[in-house]
């Protein structure tokens, strides 16, 4: 039977869910052989490390679109909608071509179902779509391409990019990836092909020390912040950041972004260093005004957004440990005089404790909560367990309230002067936020 909806499309990749995930690329190879290699008519930025992916990407995406280039991209997870994911110049993917794709790659992921290798995961398949719905549809002149866990063996590896992007590595997934730095390191730098370049803002040195050791086995060359690029004449308000930026190829003075936080700068710089490879060694063309434009105006939801203003609300998905240290230190940096309540939500496989500790002596109060995100969401009292354990809530003002809803009307009603509210953890729980406060604005004034 053909699809005839996107809706049913959607339903039968998610009907995948349960395979979880197959690290390796063989399945990925059988199906990208079956449908005449598409991924070999396309060129590809690929998007690894912990934090900071989908910035870059933005960044990125903006600047080049400025500069009159039609720019595909694919992330994950999706923050309102399942075609999000799959995007061409900002658009996300038509339903009829997802129909069409979909009903083009049924018969396939079947047929593989019954090999040794066994069916595709949802990830895999998803990903196959993306690279289907780029090289036979959209035509774009570059794709920028995520990465969705780790690198060495994660089904985005199937593609040789024209460049490479690590943009940190910190503790995340480590039941996949490994419980060290360096471990969590080798499986991003999985994405390294011969000879193609990579940049990255990775500072640590036990890191760096895997990813330019793995970059010089495979004669690849790096560009990494601090050496290759700097950051400088950094400054901040409310409303974003300016900072100089300096190359071995350029020097720009008061560059200016939108996105909050330190970690931006960080994302900032590595897209800039990324945008000066292109142009470099693969002629993509821009102009330094297309490419302050670009980067002013970038936005990515789900980052230190503003949902509403009176009284400030933020979302935020720092959903690992890292994530949480930049959220910390950019409400200290950019709303030095508020005072936050922070309403967290997060999944089982997660170190809360670890993620907690950062608010302590930025947040006035931490309300634990939880959504309905599946199975994998942990329940408001097992995050208050994993936060007990660890003693972080006797340095806290620490509360648990199960309704988000009720926590955030709470919070509501006792904001006055300066007090704020950020809704942290999860993507899947700030999607939900963004999507239920947008759809029922006036339930919450």
């Amino acid at each position: 039977m053909s699809f005839q909806t996107a809706q049913e499309a959607i339903e039968w990749m998610h009907s995948l869910e349960h395979l979880g995930i197959k690290p390796g690329l063989k399945r990925m190879e059988w199906l990208m052989e079956r449908l005449g290699h598409p991924e070999r008519l396309l060129k590809f930025v690929h998007i690894g490390g912990t934090n900071g992916k989908g910035s870059t990407l933005a960044f990125l995406s903006h600047v080049l679109q400025e500069a009159g280039y039609q720019v595909a991209a694919f992330t994950s997870p999706y923050l309102i909608r399942f075609q999000n994911r799959i995007q061409n110049n900002g658009e996300d993917i038509a339903d009829e071509h997802l129909v069409q794709v979909a009903n083009k790659i049924k018969p396939l992921v079947e047929e593989l179902a019954r090999t040794e290798l066994g069916s595709p995961t949802e990830f895999e398949v998803v990903t196959t779509l993306a690279i289907e719905y780029f090289a036979r549809i959209a035509y774009p002149d570059v794709v920028l391409w995520e990465v969705g866990l780790g690198g060495r063996l994660d089904s985005t590896n199937i593609v040789t990019p024209i460049a490479s992007v690590i943009t940190n590595v910190g503790y995340d997934h480590m039941h996949i990836l490994g419980d060290t730095l360096k471990e969590i390191a080798a499986e991003k730098a999985g994405i390294i092909k011969p000879g193609v370049p990579l940049i990255t803002g990775v500072q640590d040195e036990g890191p760096l020390q895997v990813i330019e050791g793995i970059a010089k086995e495979k004669k690849a060359s790096v560009y990494r912040l601090g050496q290759a690029f700097f950051i400088e004449d950094e400054s901040c308000d409310e409303h974003g950041q300016s900072f100089s930026y300096r190359s071995m190829f350029t020097r720009l003075q008061d560059v200016r972004i939108g996105l909050k936080g330190s970690h931006q700068l960080q994302n900032a710089a590595v897209a800039m260093m990324t945008l000066e490879v292109l142009k470099q060694f693969y002629a993509l063309i821009w102009e330094e005004e297309e490419l302050r434009r670009g980067l002013e105006q970038t936005s990515w939801p789900g980052r230190l957004e503003v949902i509403q203003r009176e009284p400030l609300v933020l979302i935020d998905g720092a959903h690992n440990p890292q994530g949480m240290e930049a959220l910390a230190q950019s409400l200290v940096r950019h709303y030095p005089h508020h005072h936050w309540t922070v309403i967290f939500s997060a999944m089982q496989d997660k170190p809360v404790a670890e993620m907690i500790k950062p608010l302590t002596g930025v947040a006035k109060r931490v309300v634990l909560t939880q959504f309905e995100g599946g199975p994998r969401t942990a329940s408001a009292r097992d995050l208050y367990q994993a936060v007990q354990q660890e003693g972080i809530s006797s340095e806290l003002e620490m509360s648990v309230e199960p309704d988000w809803e009720k926590a955030f009307r709470e919070a509501l009603a006792s904001s006055g002067k300066q007090q704020a509210i950020c809704f942290a953890g999860s993507l899947y729980f700030i999607a939900h936020i963004r999507q239920t406060i947008s759809q029922n604005d006036q339930r919450y004034h």
